[in-house]
């Protein structure tokens, strides 16, 4: 039996790849907020005594990787399911940015760094069918953290504080160059609207107060697994519409 081309066999597999792949990310979402190694020598004593089942992000994380295989596809060459590898690896730190910036108002640096690092290799992956993609994707990484640079520079200079962290400003330079430039300028304007609309909705449910501080990087992940699922075109027609206020035909 096949799905969108694929057989359902494949999608078994990522389904319970996806279920481990949760529990590692709820394991990460400990140790780094604490400054701790995800992976160090003492990891399975540790592990066990700390080990308790986070469903959610399991059946959260399978649901991703089970869509992610009909997005992408399963193809015959390497080169070919660069797309579907690269975002098997991605969206697990994007859940965890997700997690630790909305519960502890930081975004590691050693998950910004390996962010990057990812982007770093799949642009000389790419690169080596078509350098033009790699080139886009390095200046992804120049435009993503240039336009969060000087929204937080300009934040600091007319209101005497940051408009955003500078853990927004690695998180959008290491997605600039896993995402390219066209897909990181859609990124920072979905993460815009999202976290307008989301900011509004906590505030008059009175979930968040006025002057409490809402993290951005979950708008930031939000509009990052949205660019993943849905088309540029369609997300590009969208916003279009809704900036113009329905007057672009």
């Amino acid at each position: 039996m096949y799905i969108n081309d694929v057989p359902i066999f494949y999608y078994a597999i990522f389904a319970i790849i996806g279920l481990f792949v949760g529990q590692i990310v709820d394991w990460t979402n400990k140790r780094l907020p604490e400054y701790k190694k995800v992976i160090s020598l003492d990891i399975i004593k540790e592990y066990k005594l700390e080990f308790k089942p986070n469903y959610i992000l399991m059946i959260l994380t399978s649901i991703i990787y089970v869509f992610l295989v009909y997005v992408y596809g399963i193809h015959n060459s390497v080169i070919e399911n660069l797309d579907l590898i690269k975002f098997l690896i991605v969206t697990p730190m994007l859940l965890s940015v997700f997690v630790i910036d909305y519960k502890y108002q930081i975004i590691p640096n050693r998950l910004n760094l390996t962010l990057l690092e990812v982007g770093i290799v799949f642009a000389f992956l790419y690169g080596l069918s078509d350098v033009a993609i790699s080139i886009n994707m390095l200046l992804g990484m120049c435009a993503g953290a240039g336009i969060f640079f000087i929204i937080t520079f300009l934040g600091g200079l007319f209101y005497g504080k940051e408009a955003m962290g500078f853990g927004d400003v690695k998180l959008m330079g290491a997605l600039g160059i896993v995402f390219g430039l066209s897909n990181i300028i859609i990124i920072t304007l979905l993460s815009f609207l999202i976290g307008a609309v989301l900011s509004i909705f906590l505030l008059a449910t009175h979930i968040k107060k006025s002057n409490e501080y809402i993290p951005f990087g979950p708008f930031i992940v939000l509009g990052a697994l949205i660019s993943i699922y849905v088309p540029f075109e369609t997300i590009k027609m969208i916003l279009l519409q809704i900036f113009t206020l329905g007057l672009y035909k």
